[in-house]
């Protein structure tokens, strides 16, 4: 096609883990429309033009390659780009404040608003700007201020538009949505874009599945099903602290409890806890918002699944030292998997950065391996005193240690040779499952003293046998 001849041009400001799969699935899926991807990270946009993309998802490399210069275009040119944009995305970080007003727990807004003077200052035609990017409710009334400021001719219509996206499947969840949201003012102008919207989805995503709303509530819903699923995790997190003491099987619990028709099974998995770019930030951010509107009942209720995630880090570090003698100092534990969750490189909030500074400071010595995480990995504990060693085998992590803890759910990991593993580590040999994915009968059988996450241990101390 032409490059005069597109039907739409859109650019996404914003190069990360959701501007850049999901212009890449609305370029596949829109072939008369020119998607551009801008941002002001030269280095980032360098990699996505590159064979070596800045972010792993099963998937998205193929698509990249399939539509780049198409369709689909990455841009240091932001000025240029958004100019001739007919929708603009705004898909900018949104981190937790840590200074001022609301730090720990607010937005920090200061990436939107810089966008929003951006788009206004490049802008010489009126536009369509659409949230993407997972901020507090009513933040489209300061995109709208800050865009219609001054003497500006130029009218904007902001539609917010929130990602559903996990990490790990944000292909095929883009591709095969459960539901697609957006929200506009429910005026003339604000439902005629939102209708624009509505229209490009529907190339691949069916009527029934498109959801509007009014710009507040789209806004919201963004933060509460993400508070929502934080919920879950640490819900199920505090039963496999109770199955623990009492030796029930939380994976028999939740199963049982999952077939309740009105619960469902997903996010029923007890792990060492959640993270990722959103579920905390998000629910910081709706503890936060509860506080201004002097709702301190519900602020406190939101916190307490935050804090029930840190509890079930804190414990997963507290079983091993007591696992292990109480005492850490100068033992070898390898660590299966930093990334926050399988088929991502992304940790950002991972429980890995928290547990391994823990491990660090009872004087352990770690050897960290992962699929795709490492870089990030060395990044997110540079500085950190104490022993650490990185390696792409697991093999080679695993060889003398004392211990092994799993914090990534990754397949690779189920596929590995224990027996071997195991005839290479310390002895006794320890294996802590924070991810459950493992046979633990089949470990224990091999030798391991195994420890998995709401289930009795499986520990040859307490068998008698063990002594002869």
């Amino acid at each position: 096609m032409a490059k005069n001849s597109f039907k739409k041009r859109i650019v996404c400001i914003g190069a990360g883990y959701v501007g850049g799969p999901t212009m890449t699935v609305i370029a596949n899926k829109c072939l008369d429309y020119k998607v551009t991807v801008v941002d002001k990270s030269r280095e980032r946009i360098d990699a996505w033009n590159s064979g070596n993309l800045p972010i792993y998802e099963p998937g998205l490399k193929e698509r990249v390659l399939k539509a780049r210069g198409r369709n689909l275009f990455f841009s240091h040119d932001l000025d240029k780009e958004i100019d001739a944009a007919d929708i603009v995305f705004v898909s900018v970080n949104t981190p937790t404040k840590t200074f001022g007003e609301g730090a720990g727990k607010a937005s920090d807004l200061q990436y939107i608003e810089q966008t929003a003077r951006r788009i206004k200052e490049c802008s010489r035609s009126d536009k369509i700007v659409v949230e993407k990017s997972t901020i507090p409710v009513r933040s489209a009334e300061t995109l709208e201020r800050i865009l219609h400021s001054g003497n500006n001719s130029v009218r904007f219509e902001v539609l917010s538009n929130p990602e559903f996206l996990a990490e790990g499947s944000a292909i095929r969840d883009m591709e095969n949505p459960d539901r697609i949201l957006i929200g506009s003012k429910e005026t003339p102008s604000g439902i005629k874009a939102r209708g624009e919207l509505v229209k490009m989805y529907q190339r691949w995503v069916p009527k029934e599945k498109i959801l509007t709303a009014n710009l507040w509530s789209s806004e919201l819903s963004k933060l509460i099903s993400n508070a929502f699923l934080a919920q879950r995790i640490s819900s199920i997190n505090s039963i496999s602290a109770i199955c623990e003491a009492t030796e029930a099987n939380v994976a028999e619990v939740a199963y049982a409890v999952g077939k309740d028709s009105r619960i469902g099974e997903k996010f029923l998995r007890a792990g060492v806890g959640f993270g990722g770019s959103c579920f905390r930030k998000d629910i910081l951010s709706l503890v936060y918002l509860c506080q201004h509107y002097n709702l301190n009942e519900a602020a406190e209720y939101w916190a307490q699944v935050v804090s029930m995630n840190d509890y079930q880090m804190e414990r997963f570090v507290k079983r091993i030292l007591r696992a292990m003698f109480n005492t850490l100092v100068d033992k070898k534990i390898a660590v299966l998997g930093f990334a926050f969750k399988a088929d991502t490189g992304d940790t950002r909030d991972a429980p890995a950065i928290y547990i391994c500074k823990r491990l660090l400071q009872e004087k352990a010595n770690l050897c960290i391996t992962d699929p795709q995480a490492l870089k990030n990995a060395r990044a997110d504990l540079q500085g950190v005193e104490g022993r650490i060693d990185f390696a792409a085998d697991p093999y080679e992590a695993a060889k003398k240690a004392h211990a092994i803890a799993i914090l990534t759910e990754w397949e690779d990991f189920r596929r590995l040779d224990y027996k071997r593993i195991y005839k290479n580590m310390e002895k006794p040999a320890f294996i802590f499952d924070g991810r459950n994915i493992l046979d633990h009968a089949a470990l224990y059988k091999i030798g391991f003293n195994v420890y998995p996450i709401g289930k009795p241990d499986m520990d040859h101390f307490s068998d008698r046998s063990f002594f002869g």
